[in-house]
């Protein structure tokens, strides 16, 4: 009973905190932006996948289940995607941000692979997605350690919502089908990873790419970009910025490439997915034993298709030149390695959805975590209206509490 009063308390404390001091503004007001003199992002979406219970409950991702054969996978053996192999393992307490999780092993949201040769010719493979499908531009960004097991294709990428003339959807379901031949990729292949070898495959899926067999490789779109640390051995920050002239690729902070030829000009989303299908020039395997990519979290600041959070927008957005109107997002230098010595200070990175005034009239989630296997409570932080629920609570809650004892 105490419990179920005190996250209605919290949620309660941070309605009413959210739109600051005066009551009817907020930090952040006119968006996100790369730095003090960049055009803001009008939206964002955060994920802590380090203290995610349950990926289920979280309806910002959709776990995805899907099969496809060996000719559509282009390879030897086909996929199978299924929930089975998206697996949330959170560190073992709310306020710590380093250790083991709870299962053991590198804490966060893990997508396997499995090992063996598959007797349906399906490898098994594990792959997430946003659920919205309305990101035009933004910085995406995402902390991850891959594999070191050989035979496997780890990947972070956005990918374009419409396909085939198809109507744009407002959400993603699973299994729905998407338009790669506009892409942005970050593609790690284990079997490249070893002592003296990094590398990242940075690639902007294209036309071009379609007509070789979406084999980028020969395109003006493609990189092989050795890595100063190795992705195998401990977390670090992956990055793309989008803009409509280019794309930049980052890690843990340092420029990597721009790509500025095939930039993508449609809406779309973002996935993890981590899987093999045999083929000897790309992912090769199958893996001999099951292979494990885990991420600990997703930063993404972007601008929306979607016209009515584009409306939303331009009311909240009354004085872009105000105090704090536009918040700098912060740079992630350092590797966020939450297995690292230090990894309560180096893990524990910043999100503006955790903090009570810097996300209005985005959807947040309070729980006392944004995901957790017991009962959410997801609010838009609306001026107004978030200081009127939140007063209600608050006063319902102190009542509740009060003859609760």
């Amino acid at each position: 009973m105490v419990t179920a009063i005190g996250r209605i308390c919290a949620v309660a404390s941070v309605l009413g905190a959210a739109l600051g001091p005066s009551g009817g503004v907020a930090d952040c007001e006119c968006g996100y932006s790369v730095n003090a003199t960049s055009f803001p992002f009008t939206d964002l979406l955060e994920t802590d996948f380090l203290h995610l219970q349950n990926i289920t409950l979280d309806s910002d991702w959709v776990p995805q289940n899907y099969t496809v054969n060996s000719l559509a996978a282009r390879g030897a053996y086909g996929k199978n995607a299924s929930l089975d192999n998206v697996v949330a393992n959170p560190l073992n307490s709310t306020y710590e941000w380093t250790g083991r999780g709870v299962s053991g092993g590198n804490p966060g949201l893990q997508l396997y692979v499995r090992g063996g040769v598959p007797k349906d010719g399906l490898i098994p493979m594990g792959e997430v997605a946003t659920a919205r499908v309305d990101m035009l531009y933004g910085s995406f960004r995402a902390a991850i350690k891959l594999s070191d097991t050989p035979g496997t294709c780890a990947a972070f990428f956005w990918v374009c919502t419409p396909c085939c003339g198809a109507s744009i959807p407002t959400t993603l379901t699973s299994s729905q089908y998407f338009n790669d031949t506009e892409e942005i990729d970050l593609e790690f292949l284990s079997s490249q990873l070893n002592a003296s070898s990094s590398p990242v495959n940075l690639v902007l899926q294209s036309p071009a790419s379609q007509q070789a067999g979406f084999d980028a490789a020969g395109t003006p779109t493609f990189d092989l970009y050795q890595l100063p640390f190795h992705p195998d051995t401990g977390y670090h920050e992956y990055r793309f910025d989008w803009s409509p002239e280019r794309v930049s690729f980052y890690a843990d902070g340092a420029w990597l490439k721009d790509m500025t030829t095939s930039v993508p000009t449609s809406p779309g989303h973002i996935t993890f997915s981590h899987w093999s299908n045999g083929n000897s020039e790309w992912s090769r395997g199958p893996p001999a034993v099951d292979a494990v990519m885990t991420v600990s979290y997703l930063k993404a600041y972007f601008n929306s298709s979607a016209p009515s959070r584009q409306q939303d927008y331009y009311r909240r957005c009354t004085n872009p030149t105000a105090t704090n109107a536009t918040c700098v997002i912060p740079l992630q230098s350092v590797a966020p390695d939450p297995l690292s010595s230090d990894g309560n200070t180096t893990a524990h990175t910043f999100f503006f959805s955790q903090q009570h005034n810097m996300t209005a009239n985005q959807t947040i989630y309070i729980e006392p975590k944004k995901s957790q296997a017991s009962p959410m409570v997801m609010i838009t932080m609306t001026n107004g209206i978030g200081v009127m629920l939140g007063g209600f609570l608050l006063l319902r809650c102190l009542d509740i509490w009060e003859r609760s004892w």
